[in-house]
């Protein structure tokens, strides 16, 4: 029998509002059946909308995550949804994903030296209403890093810099970038996803 049949409790498998192949990857290896299916949302647009009603970086996360589950949970009606965010904020600045290369070396070059927070959202969504929704952060100290490192750096990463916003995927070749880590793994890989299986457990949706 496998993990997802042993655990998970559900008739059909969890909706994940992204196809994020972290977020897949981590949900599978946890025993989870996922269903990816994108939402169609103005991120930027209710980034500022959130930002303006005085949202801070891992609120943003928050409503994020939140109407990316909202939005797909109105497409699959009955179904459990998913919807989960990051958002990567130094003092008052907050970095997207980096648009190219040249992009990418500008925020490495920002971030050199500096502590960073990555704030990871979670929000489960059926049929139009929130069921649960959470945010973890993580600390994260980049060393300092030389134009050369950050050349070789984008050079061996290659065009995988460009899918993870800080420019970096601590799971990969961005462990070299790093000097001090403070948080949950999960959190950094954007998943707070201890208290996401506490939640479905709680909820009757896995095995307790």
């Amino acid at each position: 029998m496998s993990a997802s049949a042993s655990l998970w409790r559900d008739a059909a498998p969890l909706v994940l509002a992204s196809r994020s192949a972290a977020r897949i990857a981590m949900l599978e290896a946890a025993g989870l059946p996922v269903e990816p299916c994108p939402a169609d949302i103005d991120e930027r647009g209710l980034e500022r909308d959130a930002r303006a009603a005085g949202a801070d970086a891992s609120g943003v996360a928050v409503a994020l995550a939140r109407a990316k589950a909202l939005d797909v949970a109105a497409r699959r009606p009955g179904r459990l949804v998913l919807g989960a965010d990051q958002t990567l904020a130094m003092d008052a600045v907050v970095l997207h994903k980096p648009e190219s290369r040249a992009d990418a070396a500008r925020q490495l070059a920002a971030l050199s030296g500096r502590a960073h927070a990555l704030h990871a959202a979670a929000a489960v969504v059926r049929d139009g209403t929130v069921l649960f929704e959470t945010v973890e952060t993580a600390r994260m100290t980049m060393r300092t890093l030389t134009p050369a490192m950050i050349s070789l750096y984008l050079e061996a990463a290659g065009d995988a810099v460009l899918g993870s916003v800080g420019a970096y995927q601590l799971e990969r070749l961005g462990v070299h970038l790093f000097e001090r880590i403070e948080g949950d793994h999960f959190t950094i890989l954007g998943l707070p996803l201890l208290k996401l299986l506490a939640f479905l457990r709680g909820a009757g949706s896995l095995a307790a």
